[in-house]
């Protein structure tokens, strides 16, 4: 679907007070067919880290390209290597309270559908299994050669088996799940290839400069048209892949509240916004808004 252009915003001022605020933002429930759109800030409470915040990955170092992944075997392993290395915290990482309020409300009729940027699995986790992940999920694999997809959990018997205990988590975990290794622990790494063709396996995920495939840009672009508003729940709104559906939003004249803790580059689109732990907040929505009739 074609954007037209559109200019950037001046920047937005302070946010409402939060008891303002919350109220604002449960009334927008209460009205119905809320989109809710996600990001890395609602999966820190289940101990995953975010991108941008305060302790974000992005401020310690630069995640690995499309480009230069798939030009580099040496790249390839030293991705699979760190992946592997810290793959089962991912695993075992659960949805937290703001996981679960968001399915409540969906559940309730007050969301009408959760698109997330975040590439951990939890929304699905949590019962809402048709939440849109924009940028993928980490708990599949695709391979390049043949688009065969397999999953994760298989990869990773296989790479034990390859490795053998290789295995270190005492490194600082970063968004997508990886950790830092020393270069000799990358360079003994071995890595697996796709078992129908030999082709290189990539995670099913969207990595930094490669594009979200048209078809779910174009579904979630619907699913905004289709919605009375836009709640956004932990993003930064930093990228386009996101911010263009806030935009798109607000162009259409829909409202759009955030709750985040620190700025976003969509603030100025916002109609409210509220920086609070989004765990409590939204439990408290949830349960504040509980008693509104089923549809």
């Amino acid at each position: 679907m074609a954007v037209d252009p559109m200019p950037e915003p001046p920047a937005a001022g302070a946010s409402e007070p939060p008891d303002a605020a919350l109220g604002e933002i449960g009334r927008l429930l209460a009205g119905r067919d809320v989109l809710v759109l996600t990001g890395a800030g609602l999966s820190t409470e289940s101990g995953i880290p975010d991108y941008r915040g305060p302790t974000g990955s992005l401020r310690r170092r630069t995640p690995m390209t499309y480009q230069e992944f798939v030009g580099s075997a040496q790249a390839r392993r030293r991705y699979w290597a760190r992946s592997h290395a810290g793959w089962q915290s991912i695993a075992r990482a659960r949805p937290n309270a703001g996981h679960r309020a968001v399915e409540e409300l969906r559940r309730g009729g007050l969301v009408s559908a959760v698109i997330t940027q975040n590439v951990d699995g939890l929304h699905r986790a949590a019962g809402t299994l048709d939440a849109v992940e924009l940028h993928g999920g980490l708990d599949r694999v695709v391979c390049l050669g043949c688009g065969r997809a397999s999953t994760r959990a298989d990869l990773d018997r296989r790479l034990h088996t390859l490795n053998g205990a290789f295995r270190d988590e005492s490194s600082p975990r970063n968004a997508d799940g990886d950790v830092e290794l020393p270069d000799a622990l990358v360079a003994a790494f071995r890595v697996a290839a796709c078992r129908a063709c030999g082709g290189i396996l990539k995670p099913d995920v969207v990595f930094f400069g490669e594009n979200v495939p048209q078809p779910r840009v174009r579904h979630c672009f619907d699913l905004v048209d289709e919605a009375r508003a836009l709640l956004v729940l932990g993003s930064s709104l930093a990228v386009m892949s996101g911010l263009r559906f806030v935009r798109h939003a607000a162009r259409a004249g829909k409202p759009v509240a955030i709750v985040n803790q620190g700025g976003t580059r969509g603030d100025a689109y916002a109609t409210v916004r509220v920086g609070l732990p989004l765990g409590r907040t939204l439990t408290a929505l949830a349960d504040r808004l509980a008693t509104a009739p089923p549809r």
